[in-house]
This record gives structure tokens, C-alpha cells and sequence, in this order.
């Protein structure tokens, strides 16, 4: 029965063979050390070799590998560059995986509609460059966006630290063509800001490839900001921070970005990239204003007379790009930088309101004392978005154990409080488990049948976001 949920041995080789059949030559990957190169994504943790990799050139080869998988009954993923932190381009072993970094060409800009027509393996990055021309950009900013791609970043409705203005990535995706996992072609959505009828759009984005494979996307362009201002402000604690954060929200000054970093992150940051970040501060908060001059300098002003009332114990700010780059490198290299402290990381992104940071950062220091374990602390504060990164040395005995323990720990604690076991990472082989903890078996159910109305046949992505066991696989 397993050898038919992953494919019949004699589907396997029929899917090979028309595989082959397509004329990929090298780019059709099945030998043992080719596939491992493949086996695993940014979550090392969970390592599956797949039956072969398609190393797709056009959108008609991802189409013509599809309906050979949809033909032979062989499940199938796509990756782009590999940094899911879910395991969100975990392969299948006895399956196929696509891969779509080839399909990195941006088809079309329109400045005057103010959009982008792109393939699925367009560096994120690469838009904002493309687009500047016209003094526009992409907002979607994830912290691995100098690597990550559009088509992933679809797949699990990316956001990035200035998500808290401009919204995630399916606030920016007008439309899309994609192949569905029984190999038909459909375009969802379109041009318009205003779409008529369901929002498909909406629904493709976030779905982790359960509904197929995107083959170009057009997302929405909005003007670079005439003016930018950043702060950096230190504390005594994390809670002084987390209270800063409430503070300027409450205020109702809404800026693009509001990030807190703790004394492990920053150390990490400081050991790698080098920004120059104060010494011997606990907390880091990194505040940001875009817009046009005037409106930043009121805001501004009004900034600093919250962040000196927040108890902050020094405040530096900056207008200028290179300075404001440098404040950004510290805070989007933190997820690799911790290996400078720890030989391996886990890292979470629970979401809790924000009203409730302070408690569940102290609930996770408790926790990670209990386990014996060093946590370090780096998150979208602006919407409470976390991202606890657990350090430990998979060396060690059990260690992996306990930090998935942890892990495990912490998106309770996020339940509990009120809020979601992901913000923007998705969840993935990682966090199936707790989907029924937070969804009760009524919205279980129907997002299975949703799921089987597009894949009956759950080739698509099987394994991932949804249960495994009791039909759910």
C-alpha cells in the first residue's frame, strides 16, 4: 500500500521514460549524487532523495513534467532556490522535482500600469533592481530575498520586515498562469487591482503547491518613497522594547517597519556582517518611515519623542542609503549568522498579537532554560510576528530532540496566546503536526475537500501543510 501512495514501481519508470522522451539530456538528474544535491532545503533537518530532477528551461517542459506525473500517478514538487525554512521543498522520495531557477527572465514592465510580468525563478531582489528605472519596486521584502524566488515566495505568501505597510506578497500578485496538477494551464486573476469574481489570486497564493506550479506572475509595482527614515533604537530588555513597540503603534504612526532584535542576535549579526550596532545593548528596535519629505520629517519628529519617552537608552538615526543598508544587512543576515554561535538552528514564526510579545518572550526564555537550550530572538515586531532561532549542536546526543521539543513549545505558546504557528514561513513538513492544534476538525475537513477539488489525486506537493495519515497524505 505505501509503494502506491509514492508512486507503483512500474509508474515510476514510465514517468522516467517519458521524461527522458522530453529531450532534457543533462538536465534530467537521476544519478544518486546529483539527487542529493537536492534532497533537502533550507530546513537540513529533513533530508527525502527524489526519484529524478527536472531541471526545466520553459514553462512547457514544468507542463509537459506535470501531465507525465499526473499521467503515471507519480507525485511531484517545485523548488526555486531552496530556502524554505518548512521543508516546503522537501522532495519525495519516488517522486519528481522540479526545479525552476532556469525560468529567471522578467517577461515585461509596465510603468505606467505600474506592474511586472515575471517568471517563477526571478530573484525577489531582481525585480526591485529591474524596476528602478522607473522609480518603482517591489515592496515584498523576505530576509533571503537577494536568493529567494517569486514562485516561492507565492507559494508561501512571503513578507519580509517591511510587511507591516505594505502588506505580503499576496497583497502585490495582480494574476498569475499556472499548471494545475492534472497538467491544465489557467490563468488566474489579471492586470487590474479590482478583479471581477472569486479571488483565485488570493487563494493560489499561500497554498504551498498544493494547487500546482506557477509559471508567470504579475505583481504590482508601487513608486520608490521620495523620502526614507531610520532609527535605531537600544534598550535595557526586551520587554522595555516590546513596550516601545506598543507605545509607537498606539500612537498611531504607522511605519513601514518595526523590528526588534535580542543580545544573541545582535552578537550574531556583529560576529558575521559586521553593521555596528551599539555595544552592550539587550534589545535592538529598528524603526522605518517611508513617503514624501514633509510627511517623514513630521513623522520623524514625532518618532523621536516616542522613543525617547520609551525609557530607549540611545538612538541613532540615518537618511542616508548606505548607512540605512548597513542597519538592514545586520538585520536580515541574523538566520545565518547564528552560526556563528551554535554548529545548527531551528527557527520558528509563530505569530502572537501584539499586545502579547512581552509575555510570550518571557515564556520562551522560560522555556528555553527548561530545555537547556540558548534561544536567540529576531522578529517582525510591527505584527507580532516571531522568529525564535533555537540553538544547538546536532552533535550532541538528543540535542535535535530537544530542540524540536522546543520548537514544538513555542507554536503552543503562540496558540494559546491567540495568534497562528506561521506568519510567512508556512508549515510545511515542520509544522503539520500542529495545524489540527490551531484549526478544528470541521475547517480540517474542508480544506481537504478544497485540496481534493483541485487534486484528487494529491500529487501535488504531497506531504506537505496537511496531516498525514487518515487520507490526508
Amino acid at each position: 500500500m505505501e509503494e502506491e501512495r509514492v508512486g507503483a514501481p512500474e509508474g515510476r519508470d514510465r514517468v522516467l521514460a517519458d521524461l527522458r522522451a522530453l529531450g532534457l539530456g543533462e538536465r534530467l538528474l537521476t544519478a544518486p549524487a546529483e539527487l542529493a544535491v537536492f534532497s533537502s532545503d533550507a530546513l537540513t533537518a529533513f533530508r527525502q532523495r527524489p526519484l529524478a530532477v527536472v531541471l526545466a528551461d520553459t514553462a512547457e517542459e514544468v507542463v509537459a513534467t506535470v501531465r507525465a506525473c499526473h499521467r503515471h500517478g507519480v507525485p511531484f514538487v517545485a523548488r526555486g532556490s531552496g530556502t524554505s525554512l518548512s521543508g516546503g521543498s522537501l522532495p519525495l522520495e519516488g517522486g519528481v522535482l522540479i526545479a525552476l531557477n532556469r525560468l529567471n527572465r522578467i517577461l515585461r514592465i509596465d510603468p505606467r500600469a505600474r506592474l511586472a510580468v515575471v517568471q517563477p525563478g526571478v530573484v525577489n531582489l531582481e525585480v526591485s533592481r529591474a524596476a528602478a528605472r522607473y522609480g518603482l519596486q517591489y515592496a515584498p521584502d523576505p530576509s533571503s530575498e537577494s536568493v529567494c524566488t517569486i514562485g516561492g515566495n507565492v507559494a508561501f505568501n512571503s513578507g519580509g520586515a517591511h510587511c507591516l505597510r505594505h502588506g505580503m506578497t499576496a497583497n502585490h500578485v495582480l494574476g498569475m498562469r499556472v499548471v494545475l496538477p492534472d497538467g491544465e494551464v489557467v490563468d488566474l486573476g489579471g492586470e487590474s487591482l479590482e478583479p471581477v469574481g472569486p479571488d483565485w489570486t488570493g487563494l493560489f497564493c499561500g497554498s504551498e503547491g498544493l494547487f500546482g506550479i506557477a509559471l508567470e506572475v504579475t505583481v504590482r509595482l508601487v513608486p520608490v518613497p521620495e523620502a526614507v527614515h531610520t532609527a535605531l533604537a537600544v534598550y535595557d530588555s526586551l520587554e522595555a522594547a516590546g513596550d516601545a513597540v506598543s507605545r509607537i503603534v498606539a500612537s498611531g504612526l504607522l511605519p513601514v517597519a518595526l523590528e526588534i532584535m535580542d543580545a544573541l542576535a545582535i552578537e550574531a549579526a556583529e560576529a558575521s556582517v559586521k553593521p555596528g550596532y551599539p555595544p552592550g545593548a539587550a534589545a535592538l528596535l529598528i524603526v522605518e518611515l517611508e513617503g514624501g519629505r514633509e510627511t517623514v520629517a513630521a513623522d520623524a519628529a514625532r518618532l523621536a519623542a516616542l522613543l525617547r519617552d520609551s525609557g530607549a537608552a540611545h538612538v541613532r538615526t540615518t537618511e542616508d542609503p548606505g548607512e540605512r543598508a548597513l542597519i538592514w544587512k545586520g538585520r536580515k543576515a541574523a538566520f545565518s549568522a547564528v552560526g556563528w554561535l551554535a554548529p545548527d538552528y531551528l527557527v520558528q514564526d509563530g505569530v502572537v498579537p501584539r499586545t502579547r510579545l512581552g509575555e510570550a518572550l518571557a515564556e520562551i526564555e522560560r522555556l528555553a532554560g527548561a530545555a537547556g537550550l540558548r534561544v536567540a530572538n529576531v522578529f517582525h515586531a510591527g505584527d507580532g510576528n516571531l522568529h525564535p532561532l533555537i540553538l544547538f549542536d546536532g552533535r550532541e546526543p538528543g540535542a535535535l530532540e530537544r530542540a524540536e521539543a522546543l520548537a514544538g513549545d513555542i507554536l503552543r505558546l503562540c496558540i494559546r496566546l491567540g495568534g497562528s504557528i506561521t506568519g510567512e514561513h508556512g508549515v510545511g513538513v515542520e509544522k503539520r503536526a500542529h495545524l489540527p492544534e490551531m484549526f478544528g476538525p470541521d475547517d480540517m475537513e474542508l480544506m481537504g475537500r478544497l485540496r481534493d477539488a483541485v487534486d484528487p489525486a494529491r500529487l501535488a506537493n504531497r506531504g506537505k501543510m496537511l496531516p498525514v495519515g487518515d487520507g490526508w497524505s
